[in-house]
């Protein structure tokens, strides 16, 4: 029968599938990946445990080429650990490349693009989060004077209720006009 290392057991890898948008192969493709980033940290075999106590430091997940260029990655890494460090378990990793994936339906994918812009976690996108995000965006190029006018632009087209911040409803009915926002929300396993 060979060598063969059993990586999870037969539960580990029905409660994945349960809880992911990914096969048993893609499961096992996810963990390659998330062990490959620190093969020293990360044991071939994952007790159930190690699963979720095993943390990757963000700045090791930062450098994969998905995330490399990503002006959000720090903050991608930081909605999807279980503690908000950016720090990521094995699950962490597992639910952030699920929700990326091309499988993960439109709302599940809007909820997690909402909460990464949602930069001060108060469950709104308010002005402060739009500036940052337009300067994370542009790289800072713009001057203050550009950022507050697109800022002011997003607000007047998407802010429904007009109370100056943008709800996850706000949100999710500008991402449901955007005939592109599946196809750039996604990581291919």
């Amino acid at each position: 029968m060979g060598n063969k290392v059993v990586t999870f057991t037969e539960q580990q890898l029905e409660d994945y599938q349960d809880c992911t948008f990914f096969t048993r192969k893609e499961i096992l493709r996810v963990f390659k990946r998330f062990r490959d980033v620190n093969p020293d940290l990360v044991p071939k075999r994952m007790t159930e445990n190690q699963a979720h106590t095993i943390a990757v430091p963000v700045e090791e997940i930062e450098k994969l080429p998905e995330l490399k260029e990503n002006p959000f990655k720090r903050r991608i890494c930081q909605v999807f650990s279980h503690d908000g460090s950016g720090n990521l378990t094995f699950e962490d990793f597992l639910d952030m490349m699920s929700v990326f994936s091309e499988a993960a339906p439109r709302d599940i994918k809007a909820w997690y693009a909402f909460r990464i812009y949602d930069l001060d976690d108060d469950m709104y996108i308010g002005r402060e989060d739009l500036l940052e995000a337009t300067r994370l965006l542009t790289k800072g190029e713009l001057h203050q004077q550009e950022r507050d006018e697109i800022v002011a632009s997003v607000l007047d087209e998407a802010d429904v209720d007009g109370d100056g911040k943008l709800s996850f409803m706000d949100f999710e009915h500008v991402v449901v006009r955007a005939p592109d926002f599946l196809s750039t929300f996604h990581i291919r396993v």
